[in-house]
């Protein structure tokens, strides 16, 4: 196939072209960008949580008086742990993708800046059993550290002691033993005494890629600042268990606000927006190849309809349907090319503002591979219809107004 007729044919028709270029590189930049959005949401969707989610019902509770805390966090927790099917219970501050979120900075040296937003969990003795924490290196906490465990006035744990993930293990000493190593918040020390499997993070959108599983854990007796109740049961009991926890905690709270959930409900609940904008954005994918689709479609019938002579004189010449066919296809294909090239370097460009200014992750190349495959085929599959309709036009036909 001869390029040149039809380069000389684009150059005499070049503000459509040039328009349909802009489509299919535009159509590029936008589909690489939300297809790679799309599968981040998917993927974090399916974020891994070292912990027995089926397992484990929330009660929240506010509204303790301060000064009596700690005796009604006991008596509730006591009175939690005697409701049958009801294998384990803690209190705690927070919970990973819960909305009530709180984040420290920690470092190796005792001035130096964390840029890492760390969730702070607080929890009491037997937490790590109701959550299904895995314990890697060391050990937990022993009852005497739960017992002493309180707050300085800062409200920073005054354990000295802390539990961390395996992510933070390998981030601050890289190669080395967490074990027996200190961490660091407004010179105040820690020593890690266990590692434990990845447990995520308690807003890992607000804590940002380096933050997703940066969390650690301290001990603290039970107090009126631990606003969560959580209770570990088998999956087939834990309806049935938290709606005798909310009968049970209403007689011996009847001040309290109380608001009870599954674990499997709080993590459908952090993750449905993100469902919602995957949803959005495939409908915006495909609402917008089809207008680019329909853009290629009507502007090669009106080529086919304006060069009706152009294809009578070559099938009168002796040019075949396949001829025809091959020169539409071609012609698409180089347009199809242009707008692809455009569209990669759109796709890039608009990746890196993503980067800059929503903490989004660089877009592997494939996305634009892929990207690319997409508007070549489309461009091939739109073109086919008109291009096989100029191929049918008798030369007759074609040439009746020559």
């Amino acid at each position: 196939m001869e390029i040149r007729p039809i380069l000389a044919s684009l150059h005499k028709h070049r503000i459509p072209a040039l328009l349909i270029v802009l489509e299919i590189a535009l159509a590029c930049a936008v589909l690489c960008n939300a297809v790679f959005v799309i599968a981040q949401c998917v993927t974090d969707s399916r974020s891994l949580n070292a912990i027995d989610e089926q397992d484990i019902s929330v009660i929240h509770i506010g509204g303790l008086d301060a000064q009596h805390g700690e005796d009604s966090v006991v008596r509730d927790l006591a009175a939690l742990r005697a409701i049958a099917g009801v294998k384990a219970v803690a209190a705690i501050n927070a919970l990973p993708l819960g909305p009530d979120a709180s984040f420290n900075g920690f470092t190796t040296k005792p001035n130096d800046e964390s840029q890492v937003n760390t969730s702070q969990y607080l929890i009491t003795r037997g937490a790590e059993k109701v959550l299904g924490m895995k314990l890697l290196q060391g050990r937990f906490f022993s009852d005497e550290e739960y017992a002493r465990g309180g707050l300085l006035p800062t409200h920073q744990p005054d354990s000295h002691v802390v539990l961390i993930n395996e992510s933070d293990a390998k981030r601050l000493w890289p190669g080395q033993s967490a074990l027996g190593q200190q961490i660091y918040s407004d010179g105040t020390p820690w020593t890690v005494i266990g590692v434990v499997a990845n447990v995520l993070a308690q807003d890992p959108g607000f804590s940002g890629v380096s933050g997703k599983y940066s969390s650690a854990f301290f001990p603290l007796k039970p107090s009126a600042d631990l606003s969560h109740y959580i209770l570990r049961s088998a999956p087939e009991d834990r309806d049935r268990v938290l709606r005798d926890a909310m009968q049970m905690l209403g007689k011996l709270e009847p001040g309290a606000v109380l608001e009870p959930k599954t674990y499997v409900d709080i993590r459908t609940d952090y993750f449905a927006s993100s469902r919602t904008m995957a949803w959005m954005l495939a409908m915006v994918c495909v609402v917008m190849l089809a207008v680019t689709a329909l853009g290629i479609v009507g502007l090669t019938s009106f080529w086919v309809g304006q060069r009706r002579r152009q294809i009578g004189i070559r099938r009168a010449v002796g040019a075949s349907c396949a001829n025809i066919l091959h020169y539409f296809q071609t012609e698409n294909f180089l347009l199809s090319t242009a707008g692809v090239v455009l569209g990669i370097v759109f796709a890039i460009a608009i990746n890196i503002y993503l980067m800059r200014y929503f903490e989004l992750a660089r877009m592997p190349w494939y996305y634009l591979g892929g990207g690319a495959v997409a508007l070549w085929l489309l461009g091939q599959l739109s073109v086919l219809w008109p291009a096989l309709r100029a191929a049918a036009v008798p030369p007759v036909v074609a040439t009746r107004s020559i």
